[in-house]
Formats: structure tokens, sequence, C-alpha cells
């Protein structure tokens, strides 16, 4: 195993350097390297893909595959984010509840000594799946109203899941951008991507043309973010504008955060931030907010009434790489593996609360060199993807993580993870083959459903999903490539449409605690040719801000 793993760095190493603008003669050796590294690792995969091969949550079928399916618990979370004043309500009766268990909570002003005493004492315990596979029946004694709550499910996951067998989508390439597209929105008929090349683009999607091209950044573009329409009615006044004018955030390598109108196709406010910006949401709660986060590890917020910063928080030690809002909540997520969770309390300084904090040691991202944590939170549960084989779930209250495979093979990683509808999407790539698929699983109970997958498929970085006025949906993946994707009618196909797919490796799938696993891969294995290695890539990356940025887009 000790060889596969330094065959895998070796490939995301030359991964990452692939999608450099610019490469010296030694980086160029290594990427030569490429095909003979994936025939050796395939060579590995081949001879573990017997019976000792096992990810303990991957199986073949057999019962005996699946040693560690996880005991149910009888909360489900809702399809739908909870209003804002249950998340907190659940908040202080999760205090009440657990003030004494080993889960320490962080004090609101803890600082980073105090959050890593308490992270040092959180012990990962074993979180439950929402489901149990009805065939094999309910325990002795069931409460009968369970056993048909739980056959109601299944009846309901196998109609969804036949639907989904049979899903057609029709892929449109938007093309226009010099360099990778790091980050997408969807607005109503439009698409917002923003690329490394400095510019954000916004594109008519039903005639996948280019509608405006919106340059101003000096730097790559990170981040987009889209207020909704009340907000941009707000800001519209009061520059004069149409109130049916719609607003996009974009956050930059070059410390700006510009304010763009879609409509007239101009920057209308800037923020400069004295950081590189790496991550950025809106809060919808009160006046607004706007929460940047750095490539520094520094979290701000920002009024969007009067647009000036009201707080800054060294929240991480590495660079902020995702940042997303539910309700009155805030999550980050750093490149070190850690997340935060922060209240927004509306006030006019300081609106930012520290609720918890859980390091890359808890969530099990930590250890990469230069990674990249993307995140999606859903009720008390934050999905994380930091390019590994699975997804991993934190239950944020309570430091419990568990995870659900992602790809049939180690050789896996997953770049980002989305909800949209009732479905949790992830990406995937494999770095044996540079095969490239977007796996489907079920909400709330995270079931797997099928995947997609087509010839030459670029690796995905963002994602971004909305439905249309009939109910089907329509995807933007961006990266290498910028691809729109369309729902079709079941019937009929023309060449190049991509027809969903059941990996029978993924079937039998199901949530699995942390605390159950002993063969998960660690990050932290290199011997001395490897440190060297990342010693080359990373040395003239680390001069300056943004190093994240620049090379190690995963």
């Amino acid at each position: 195993m000790g060889e596969m793993r330094k065959l895998q760095k070796k490939l995301r190493q030359i991964e990452n350097l692939e999608i450099k603008i610019t490469l010296n003669p030694e980086e160029r050796l290594k990427i030569s390297r490429k095909a003979e590294l994936r025939s050796r690792l395939a060579e590995l995969q081949l001879q573990l893909s017997g019976p000792q091969q096992t990810l303990g949550i991957v199986g073949n079928g057999k019962k005996e595959k699946m040693k560690r399916q996880v005991e149910d618990t009888p909360e489900a979370l809702p399809s739908q984010t909870p209003p804002a004043s249950k998340i907190l309500k659940g908040e202080l009766e999760t205090r009440a509840q657990t003030s004494s268990g080993p889960a320490a909570r962080q004090t609101e002003t803890g600082g980073r000594e105090e959050i890593g005493r308490q992270q040092e004492t959180t012990e990962p315990a074993k979180v439950s799946d929402h489901r149990r596979d009805v065939s094999e029946g309910c325990p002795a004694g069931a409460d009968p109203d369970r056993k048909q709550h739980l056959q109601q499910e299944d009846v309901e996951f196998t109609s969804l899941k036949g639907s989904w067998e049979k899903a057609k989508f029709r892929l449109r390439l938007l093309e226009g951008h010099s360099d990778i597209v790091t980050c997408v929105v969807a607005i109503d008929n439009l698409v917002v991507s923003g690329s490394r090349d400095t510019t954000v683009k916004v594109w008519h999607v039903p005639t996948a043309t280019e509608h405006k091209n919106l340059g101003g950044h000096s730097g790559g573009v990170t981040c987009l973010s889209a207020p909704p329409p009340e907000y941009c009615k707000r800001l519209a006044r009061s520059l004069s504008l149409s109130d049916k004018e719609r607003f996009i955030l974009s956050g930059s390598a070059d410390c700006y955060v510009k304010i763009w109108a879609l409509s007239i196709g101009q920057c209308v406010k800037s923020i400069y931030t004295f950081n590189a910006v790496t991550a950025l949401c809106f809060v919808p709660e009160e006046d607004g907010y706007i929460i940047t986060g750095s490539d520094g590890g520094k979290v701000q917020a920002w009024n969007w009434h009067i647009l000036e910063n009201c707080q800054s928080i060294n929240a991480h030690q590495e660079a902020v790489t995702s940042i997303q809002s539910q309700g009155p909540l805030v999550f980050s997520g750093s490149a070190e593996g850690g997340v935060s969770v922060w209240e927004n309390r509306c006030l006019e300084h300081d609106p930012l609360k520290l609720l918890h904090h859980w390091s890359g040691q808890v969530t099990g991202c930590g250890g990469g060199l230069g990674g990249r944590l993307t995140l999606s939170p859903r009720g008390d549960r934050v999905f994380l993807a930091y390019g590994q084989a699975w997804l991993k779930i934190l239950h944020w209250r309570t430091g419990m993580m568990s995870r659900l495979t992602n790809h049939s093979s180690i050789t896996g990683v997953t770049d980002c993870v989305h909800q949209t509808a009732g479905l949790l999407i992830g990406s995937c790539y494999d770095l044996a083959n540079g095969e490239s698929t977007l796996n489907l699983f079920s909400l709330p109970q995270c079931r797997y459903l099928t995947s997609l997958i087509w010839d030459d498929a670029p690796r995905i970085l963002c994602f971004a999903a909305w439905l249309t006025g009939s109910g089907d949906h329509r995807w933007v993946t961006g990266g290498r490539d910028l691809i729109v994707w369309e729902q079709l009618p079941s019937s009929g196909k023309q060449r190049g449409d991509v027809t969903a797919k059941r990996d029978s490796r993924l079937d039998t799938t199901v949530l699995e605690s942390e605390g159950d696993t002993d063969d998960e891969e660690s990050d932290d294995y290199e011997d001395d040719d490897e440190e060297k290695e990342h010693q080359s890539i990373q040395q003239p990356l680390d001069k300056g801000s943004s190093s994240w940025f620049r090379c190690v887009l995963q």
C-alpha cells in the first residue's frame, strides 16, 4: 500500500502541475512520467483487486463485505434547509444535552490555544446512517411506526432510483475562458463563471453564447456569489438602476471583491480587502453581509448596506478555500482541513460569533500539502470534499465524523460537493486513468442513485445547479472546460448525450463511522524522495500570496 500512496501523491502533483500557466524543465520532466506512473498504479490495483482489497465502505454485493454498516437513528433531516429559528433552537438544545459529553465546545472568546485544547479532547464517535435496508428487516421489537416509515422510505427511494437510471443529459461547451474555470453560479437563464484568466463571464444558457465579458480584476478570479433579488433591489436604488437589476460578487487574488451589475456589464463597487480573496459568500440576514476568506486564513465580514468592514478574524492556519451560509450560520473551511461554524448576530461590529471549530485532525481532511476543502452544509451536517475517494460528513454540533464512498477505487479524488433538489452530487476524478465522474446520492439518506460519466470528461472543480420551469435539472460544471448540462426526456437520444449508469461497486455504499475505520488513507505518508519532490514543486510558490490558488486547484 505504501507504493500506491506514493504513486497517488506523484499523480496528484502532476495533475496540479498540468494546470499551471508556465512550467520549468524539471516540471515538464515530471509530467512526462504521467503515463508510466499510471501504468504502474494500474498494475498495483490489479494485484489488490482480490478479496484483500476493501475500502470498508464499498463492497461486492456480499454481506460479508459490509461489515461496518452503521446503526440507524430515528432522526431524519428535512429535504429543505431548516428555518433560522429552528437552527438556533437546536443549537441551544444540543448545548444543554451535551455540555458534559466528550466532544467539548469552543468558547466564544477561546482563541487558537483554547480551540486546540478542546479539539484534542474531541473523539470522533460513530455516526449513524439515516436508513437501514428494509429487505434485511427491522430489529426484533422495533416500533411499528418506525418500521412503516422505513418501508415507505425504501419505496420512495426505489422510485427515485428508477427515474434516475433513465436520466439523460445533453452537454454544451461554453468556450471563451483561456484558463481554468474556478467558480460558477447560476442566475435565472444566465451562468456566471470566474476564471484564473482574471475575467468574469456571463453566459446566456438557452443559446450557449457569451453574454458579457466582465474584465477588471488584475488577478485570477477565485470565487463568486449572487445576492438575493431583495438585496439587489436596495443597491440598485442607491445607484439609480432598475429595481430588477441583478448583481454578482467576485473575489480575486488581486485582493479585491467587485460588485458587478449584470444588465450593464459594469463594476459598480469595489472592496479592497488587503488579502488575496480565496472564498466568499453572501449572508441574507438583516442589512446583508459579505463574508470573505483569504489565502492567509483570515475571515472578514462586510456590511452590504455601507460596504465597510465590520470584522476581521484570523480563523484558520492556511487559506480559506470554501465559505457557505445556512440561515444565520456561516461555515468556513480551509486548506489544512479545518472547519469553523459561526453565528451571524447581525451586529454593527463583530457580527460573527464562533460556535465551533473542528481541526483537520477531527475532520480527517488534514495532512495533505496545499489541499483544497470544499463544503456544503445541510442542517446539522456538513458535507466535505478534500481530494479523497470519499465524501466526509461532519456533524458540526458534536464533531462526529462519517464518510461516504464516492469512488470505487482509492485512486479516486473528490473535488467538489453540491446539493440540489433532494440530491447530493459529488465529482470524482480517477488519478489512475484520468476518468471523471459525477455520482448522485439521495438526500437526506445519502443512498447511492447513479453515476454520470462520458468519454474524455474533464476534471470538474466547481459546480452549480438549478431547476427549469418544467422541473428538469440544469447544471453547469467548471474546470478545464465550462459545460452546461441539460436534462432530457427519457425518450430519444443523440450522439454525445450522457446517460446515467449505475456503478455496481457503489450499490452497497453506506455511511460509515470514522471511528470504525482502520484502513483509511493517510496523506501524511512520505519518504525522503517524496518530500524532496514536494519541496521542488512548492518552493517557488510559497513566496507571495495565494499559492493555493496558483498551483493546487485539485
